[in-house]
């Protein structure tokens, strides 16, 4: 296992202990954990790519993390009335289309590879941005002049295109499968 997936790794098992810290309300300590952990994503990707060590269990390690944490996080600020719920349930249900998607297309085409959409990636930026400040204004008090209304309604933007492009790509690509046989 190298360096990119050891932090992929650990990413992904920092998911209990940030939802264990919202949920005991120690909510700058969640803050600084999710900060780490969006950083981890940045420095294993830019590692992975800049020392050429990407690996095909890095390039679905890595977004297991992310959505684990990311979901995780959503439901939990969610639960402690940091995000409206409606939010929290588009961007669950997008993920779960997306990793429902991506099963049935390996069931029936065995020929999933994982190549996020740019929206996607923007939609994952939008989600981790709006996550912090969820945090980080709660955390530290800090008054929210329409921040994370405005935040919410780009993450809410993105997610719905990022679902329904997904949704559009793998059924064309389905067909396109099917039209060979």
């Amino acid at each position: 296992m190298n360096i990119p997936n050891l932090i992929s790794l650990a990413r992904l098992l920092s998911v209990p202990v940030a939802v264990w810290l919202i949920l005991a309300g120690e909510i700058q300590g969640a803050f600084w954990l999710f900060i780490a952990a969006g950083v981890s994503d940045a420095a294993d990707g830019f590692i992975a790519k800049r020392f050429n060590a990407e690996t095909v269990l890095g390039k679905f390690l890595d977004p297991i993390a992310d959505k684990a944490l990311l979901v995780s996080v959503f439901v939990t600020l969610g639960q402690v009335g940091f995000l409206q719920t409606w939010l929290v349930i588009l961007v669950v249900f997008r993920d779960a289309v997306i990793v429902g998607g991506a099963l049935l297309f390996e069931t029936l085409t065995h020929s999933l590879t994982m190549e996020p959409l740019k929206i996607s990636k923007v939609n994952t930026v939008a989600q981790i941005v709006l996550a912090a400040v969820a945090l980080g204004f709660n955390g530290f008090e800090v008054r929210d002049p329409g921040v994370v209304d405005v935040l919410a309604v780009v993450v809410a933007v993105t997610t719905v295109l990022s679902g329904l492009l997904y949704v559009v790509k793998w059924t064309g690509r389905a067909a396109d499968i099917e039209d060979q046989k």
